[in-house]
């Protein structure tokens, strides 16, 4: 902790879109090879903000305070790998970029999304955080590089599964055609529609968590395994693949009749692979869905246990509103989380602490 006459040098801040509506997900993955996607970047969004201190000012170089979790504690970037306890995602990400020696940091990691609700928030969470860290050198790496640092970490340092699309969407927020021509290394088109397009795509969009964190099952371990056996040009990952540019050329013509039979195909495409993808949960959300005249809904992610889903409404604003209240009534585990669409991706920004009161 900072002794109380101690004040900052600077504050650095970060924020990140998460991702909703993920069409041609499961192709943006190394057994896929090669991918079509197709997403959108909306708020609420990650933020980390970085208290940068002189070295004496701190006992400990590096305390990091995971907000959403309660937890506050002090971490030793070495840029070496170790045992990463409490959030390895967050500490992998220190060790990364590290601090230099001559300063010490406070960093704040804060997210309004559900944390598992499978809407790419650790990938947002870790390029928001890269992104601030850059800064203390500072400022070197591009945001394309930002969200390949990212995927890195996660695949390579911590072993996990990952496809690119969720570092991508958070490095560059908006409407995404991002097509992945050889893994992990992809072509991001951001899709720029006229503003009665975006505010009506905003307004009708909907996102259902459903009241339990996303469980990366054996059930997911199964798919993949089927996957790799089957090649990259396997029939179940064309069928993902076709719905992202079916999604690309509807939201261009302002069709959103088309952009939801698109986000049903890859639904019904997700439930092909294992039918578990599309959870009890998930399916009657669906189903209520349905009977307020919704124009599509996407199982967001992989898929399979908890999560979340994205919803197409249909033009009426009072259906949109019944239906939200139909489905929270349902279950109490489930929840509307407002969204808004980013026109940003990965922001960073600094102040130099004599401009705090």
């Amino acid at each position: 902790m900072t002794k109380s006459e101690d004040r900052p040098l600077r504050i650095i801040n970060s924020v990140a879109p998460i991702r909703v509506c993920d069409n041609g997900g499961w192709t943006d993955t190394w057994f896929a090879g090669h991918g079509r996607i197709f997403n959108i970047g909306v708020y609420p969004y990650v933020e980390v903000q970085i208290e940068v201190y002189p070295r004496e000012a701190m006992a400990d170089r590096v305390i990091l305070h995971a907000e959403n979790y309660g937890h506050r504690y002090a971490v030793s970037p070495n840029h070496e790998r170790h045992e990463w306890i409490q959030h390895p995602l967050l500490e992998a990400a220190i060790d990364y970029m590290g601090v230099p020696p001559e300063l010490a940091v406070q960093i704040s990691v804060f997210s309004e999304a559900p944390a598992g609700c499978s809407t790419g928030t650790s990938a947002a969470v870790s390029v928001a955080l890269l992104g601030a860290l850059d800064q203390l050198t500072p400022g070197r790496l591009t945001p394309l590089e930002i969200a390949y640092a990212a995927h890195r970490i996660e695949t390579k340092i911590l072993g996990q599964q990952s496809g690119i699309q969720d570092q991508l969407c958070a490095a560059f927020g908006g409407v995404n055609f991002i097509e992945m021509f050889n893994y992990p290394f992809a072509a991001v088109s951001p899709i720029n529609i006229p503003n009665p397009d975006w505010w009506e795509l905003e307004r009708r969009l909907a996102l259902i968590f459903l009241g339990r964190s996303h469980s990366s099952s054996a059930v997911h371990e199964t798919v993949i395994h089927g996957l790799e056996d089957a090649g990259p040009d396997c029939p179940q990952l064309e069928a993902l693949r076709k719905t992202a540019a079916a999604s690309r050329d509807a939201v261009y013509a302002g069709d959103f009749c088309a952009l939801g039979r698109a986000m049903i195909e890859n639904t019904e495409a997700q439930r092909a692979l294992h039918p578990t993808l599309v959870s009890a949960e998930a399916q009657q959300v669906i189903d209520i869905a349905k009977e307020y005249g919704a124009l599509g809904w996407k199982v967001n992610g992989a898929g399979g246990e908890g999560g979340s889903l994205t919803l197409l409404c249909g033009s009426s604003m009072s259906a949109r509103r019944a239906m939200l209240r139909a489905i929270e009534e349902t279950n109490p585990l489930f929840q509307n989380i407002p969204i808004y669409l980013s026109r940003f991706g990965l922001r960073v920004w600094s102040r130099d602490a004599d401009h705090e009161a």
